[in-house]
This record gives C-alpha cells, sequence and structure tokens, in this order.
C-alpha cells in the first residue's frame, strides 16, 4: 500500500506566477512563508571564509548543539544537554523524525484545521490518522485544552503550532500549560512546531519545553533567522530518545550542510539584524491590517505572529484557487489558496504572507484596492 498525499496547491499558483513573470509581468510574490531577506552578513562572511578553508563533510556541530542548548536555559529554564539537540536539515526532516519517533503506523494524532499542510501530508505518508479539529474564530483558529480533553477516545499525539502557519495566532501561555495538563492527564505526546519563535507582534511565544521536558521541539533557521535555503534545522528530543534519534538522522537524511552550520553558528549572535526583519514584519502586517478591511476583507485571524494574514473571502468566491489565480492574473499579486490549509473551510480563504519588503506590500495594496472594489460572488 501506497501513501497518497495531496498537492501543495500554493506551488501551482508560484508556477504560474514564475510563467507570468518570465512573459515580463511584475510578480509580488506573497505565497510562500519565506523571508525576502537573505542570511545575516556575518553569517555569510563566515560561509565565505568557510569555503576557502574547510574541505568539509558530513558533520553534526558541537558547538552549534551547544548554543542552541543554551538557548532553552536561557528562554525558558531548562536544562537540556546539548545531545538532545539533534541538528536536522530543517524543519521538515525534523517533523518526520519526531513523528516516527514517538508514533507508529496507524496512530491517531490531532491537528488543528486550519494548519499547515504538511502535518496532514507527512501523517499520511507515515500511515497515520490525522484526527483534524476545527479552529474557527471563537477559538482563535488554535488548539485548546478543552478540545483535546473532549476527544474520545484521546488520539496518540497532538501537534501544536504557537505562532501557526497560516494564522499567526499565538496561544498563550495560560492556555498552553492547560493543553500540557490534558495531554500528561490522557498519555497524549506532544509535537510542538515553533519554527516562528522570534517574530511576534506583542508577548513572545513561549516553548512548551517549559512545560513538558517530554515533549519533542521542532525550529528552523528558515523563519526568524532568514536562512530558509540553507536548510538548517533542530530537533529536541527526551534523553531516552536521543540514540533513536541520532539514528534517524543518521540514516534517513545524514547531516545538515556543514556551511550551513558554520554560518548558523554565527547567526545566532546577529540579533540586531534578525530584529530589524521583525521590525519590518510588523511595519508590513500594520499596512495589511489597516488596508484589507477597506477591501472588504475584515474577517482577518489575529496574527500575533509569524508573517501571514488568514483572510476570509467567502463574500466573494467558493473557490479560493481559482480566485488566487485570477487575482495573480490581474494584479500580479501572488497569494496562497486556502485549500492547502483546510480542506473543509479553506475554500473559502486566502492566506498573505508578508515576508516581503515594505515597498512590495505598499505596491500590491495599491493594485489590490480596485480589483477587490469591482469584485463580485463568483
Amino acid at each position: 500500500m501506497i501513501a497518497r498525499l495531496e498537492p501543495f496547491h500554493a506551488i501551482s499558483v508560484s508556477v504560474l506566477a514564475h510563467r507570468l513573470k518570465a512573459e515580463g509581468r511584475d510578480v509580488i510574490h506573497m505565497e510562500f512563508g519565506q523571508p525576502s531577506t537573505g542570511a545575516p552578513a556575518a553569517a555569510i562572511a563566515e560561509a565565505h571564509r568557510v569555503l576557502d578553508s574547510d574541505p568539509m563533510g558530513y558533520w553534526q556541530s558541537d558547538a552549534l548543539k551547544a548554543r542552541i542548548a543554551l538557548h532553552y536555559r536561557e528562554s525558558c529554564g531548562v536544562a537540556v544537554d546539548p545531545s538532545q539537540v539533534i541538528l536536522t536539515c530543517g524543519a521538515s526532516p525534523a517533523l518526520v523524525m519526531a513523528l516516527s519517533l514517538l508514533f507508529g503506523p496507524g496512530a491517531r494524532v490531532a491537528i488543528a484545521r486550519p494548519g499547515y499542510v504538511a502535518y496532514r501530508n507527512n501523517l499520511r505518508a507515515l500511515f497515520m490518522e490525522a484526527v483534524e479539529l476545527p479552529c474557527g474564530p471563537e477559538q482563535r483558529f488554535q488548539l485548546t485544552a478543552a478540545a483535546l480533553e473532549a476527544l474520545d477516545p484521546a488520539p496518540d499525539g497532538v501537534i501544536l503550532a504557537s505562532p501557526a502557519n497560516p494564522t499567526g495566532t499565538v496561544i498563550p501561555a495560560d492556555e498552553l500549560a492547560a493543553i500540557v495538563d490534558v495531554c500528561r492527564r490522557r498519555g497524549i505526546r506532544i509535537v510542538s512546531d515553533e519554527i516562528y519563535h522570534g517574530i511576534t507582534y506583542g508577548e513572545p511565544a513561549v516553548s512548551v519545553l517549559g512545560f513538558d521536558s517530554q515533549a519533542l521541539i521542532v525550529n528552523s533557521f528558515s523563519k526568524y533567522f532568514s536562512m530558509a535555503g540553507w536548510r538548517l534545522g533542530w530537533l529536541v528530543v527526551p534523553p531516552d530518545l536521543v540514540g533513536q534519534a541520532v539514528a534517524r538522522m543518521g540514516n534517513l537524511f545524514l547531516t545538515p550542510p556543514s556551511l550551513s552550520q558554520h554560518a548558523g553558528l554565527v547567526a545566532w549572535d546577529c540579533r540586531d539584524e534578525l530584529e530589524d526583519h521583525v521590525a519590518t514584519y510588523a511595519r508590513n502586517r500594520d499596512l495589511l491590517l489597516d488596508a484589507l478591511p477597506g477591501m472588504g476583507l475584515a474577517r482577518i485571524a489575529p496574527p500575533d505572529g509569524a508573517f501571514y494574514i488568514w483572510a476570509d473571502i467567502g463574500h466573494l468566491t467558493d473557490d479560493s484557487l481559482a480566485f488566487c489565480e485570477r487575482l495573480l492574473r490581474d494584479t500580479g499579486v501572488c497569494t496562497a489558496p486556502g485549500i492547502d490549509f483546510d480542506p473543509v473551510e479553506g475554500h473559502h480563504f486566502i492566506r498573505f504572507s508578508f515576508a516581503v519588503s515594505t515597498p512590495l506590500v505598499e505596491e500590491a495594496i495599491r493594485r489590490m484596492k480596485p480589483w477587490f472594489a469591482a469584485q463580485k460572488k463568483d
């Protein structure tokens, strides 16, 4: 039996965007969650130095593991041994490893709907069952302790994401503590995707590790550190899973790129530059939150973090994929259809990524205002 996965529809929209660009169209890419900025300058300089002096090879940087472990001690007062940090080729392999470490075929794992498309598809690829919990405005588009408590039978696990993709919503610390309490009582193992930590617009996001030392933590250099193309991430595992985590990384993925590990260690201390990126995202967020209601997009998830706007377009369409394609063809603004993130309600949502420059956000707004004003229900 071979698992069949759903396509990532935003990719097809992006393919159309690049085709239009090749034809001479001016396209603004707001479809993918990737920073338009590059790696920090000092990290790039370190990469140049290493390229000239180090032949490199299969390697896991002890210094980088130690720096990540220090981060958890400083940020949430949790003692993490560097051996518990498994360096990965981005967050995607870390998620695959986390799921395969905790669960076997047939396991039931709860996820929020809407949620990142790869959660559902990774579970399916591993022959596990995604227990999708609908999360609407009443729940701030996030999983709650009450929703997990109500599941009968209890799932084997849950994937948490705070800030979340596609909504940008953050689970408050008290609710996170309540979720952990439910999971502990009901034997539900936690995988926490914390890839957007560092990018918030109010209170900082809290790591699940501060409440549950048995949780598996997925993170990456792709978002806050602006190093998506460097393919560097990490997985934090409890001590009893270190051996199996190392075995999985070595057999399935070998090691992350050596060059990226050298650069990532330096990037960790480029906070001023990285915080400037977050300030740009905050400006872009404010511009969109100010402009979108005037275009008729008033039902928006609270973007507490990450760099997304999840907007309801149900008054205009029941086909978000066709809507995104039409918006792209007419205005050159490329967005992501909601069906990637929610196969039930996503037909009338779209996601804007504002991880681009502020002038591009301003230009996108200028193009979209008259276009949305002219739209009527499909």
